[in-house]
């Protein structure tokens, strides 16, 4: 069974001064105002392609090792992930940083790190973002 999810943006004036708002078309939670300056500067409220990158990525990541937590006999209490998305002007996103902290009972960190390193390659998001470079840090505790 496959999903398909919608968003839009509708952007107005030129790169450097325009702004647009992206529509959570599927969801509907609230629109969200993007512009230029919040991918360079000081985001001020609004959002910015990285930052919705980022959040695509640390929910995916999270379901993909739950998921993969299950399947070796593990259930989390909590699963904390935070991504980083670095981008450069004039070259695009070079890197993506994913920091994640859980708490599951009964699990060696040596299991521990080989499960997130393969929620981290077989996550959808990792799988779609092949391109940029994408490393993992992992903490159990």
């Amino acid at each position: 069974m496959s999903a398909t999810r919608n968003a839009s943006t509708r952007w107005t004036g030129d790169l450097q001064e325009g702004n647009g708002v992206t529509s959570f078309l599927s969801s509907g939670l609230p629109d969200t105002p993007v512009t230029w300056a919040a991918r360079t500067n000081n985001p001020e409220g609004k959002t910015s392609p990285e930052e919705l990158i980022a959040a695509a990525h640390t929910s995916c990541f999270s379901m993909a090792f739950s998921g993969a937590l299950s399947k070796a006999g593990y259930t989390a209490e909590e699963i904390v992930t935070e991504a980083a998305v670095t981008f450069k002007p004039g070259t695009g996103i070079t890197d993506i940083a994913l920091t994640v902290r859980a708490v599951i009972p009964g699990l060696d960190n040596d299991e521990f790190q080989k499960i997130a390193a393969g929620a981290k390659e077989n996550c959808p998001v990792s799988q779609a973002l092949k391109a940029v470079p994408i490393s993992l840090e992992a903490t159990l505790g």
